[in-house]
C-alpha cells in the first residue's frame, strides 16, 4: 500500500514538472517569456507554399532567439524577411530571428513572415496549420495558424 501512494506521488510530481516546463507549450500558451499572438496564414489556391503570420511578444528580461521554424504540414519552413530594394521586391532567410527583453516582432506581409515551401496538400480557408517555433537553447514553441483567405491582410 504505501508503495503504491509513493508511487503515485513520485508520478504525480513528474507529471507537475512536466506541465511546468517551458520547453514546449500548448498552442497560445507561453514559453517562457515568448508569447505568440494572431498566428495566420494566406491560403494560396493550388500552391504548394504559403506564407504564415504572426506578432511575438518577449516579457522577459532577457532576449529571445528563434532559431528555426516546424511544420508537419511543410517539407521546410523557415523564417524570411521581405525587402524592396531598388524598386525590386526581395525574400531572403531572416534566421536567427532576436526578439529583445520587453519587445514584440511582428511577421506580416510585405515583411517578416515564415516561408512553408513543399505543402502536403494546398491549404482550405479555416484550416489549422501547426508550427513549432524553436529557440536557441532547446525551448519550443507550438503555434496553431488558421488559414484566411487569398484577400487577407
Amino acid at each position: 500500500m504505501m508503495r503504491g501512494a509513493s508511487s503515485l506521488l513520485v508520478l504525480g510530481a513528474a507529471l507537475a514538472a512536466l506541465a511546468a516546463s517551458p520547453l514546449l507549450a500548448q498552442p497560445g500558451a507561453p514559453a517562457g517569456p515568448l508569447s505568440v499572438a494572431d498566428a495566420w496564414v494566406r491560403a494560396i489556391p493550388g500552391a504548394t507554399v504559403a506564407a504564415a503570420y504572426m506578432r511575438l511578444h518577449n516579457g522577459g528580461k532577457a532576449p529571445v532567439r528563434v532559431i528555426g521554424v516546424r511544420s508537419a504540414l511543410a517539407g521546410h519552413a523557415m523564417i524570411h524577411e521581405t525587402r524592396l530594394e531598388n524598386g525590386v521586391s526581395t525574400m531572403r532567410p531572416h534566421e536567427p530571428l532576436t526578439i529583445a527583453a520587453g519587445a514584440s516582432v511582428a511577421l506580416e506581409p510585405g515583411g517578416l513572415h515564415v516561408m512553408l515551401h513543399d505543402l502536403a496538400h494546398p491549404l482550405a480557408v479555416d484550416e489549422q496549420v501547426p508550427l513549432e517555433l524553436l529557440l536557441e537553447g532547446g525551448g519550443r514553441v507550438a503555434v496553431s495558424a488558421r488559414v484566411r483567405p487569398l484577400s487577407a491582410e
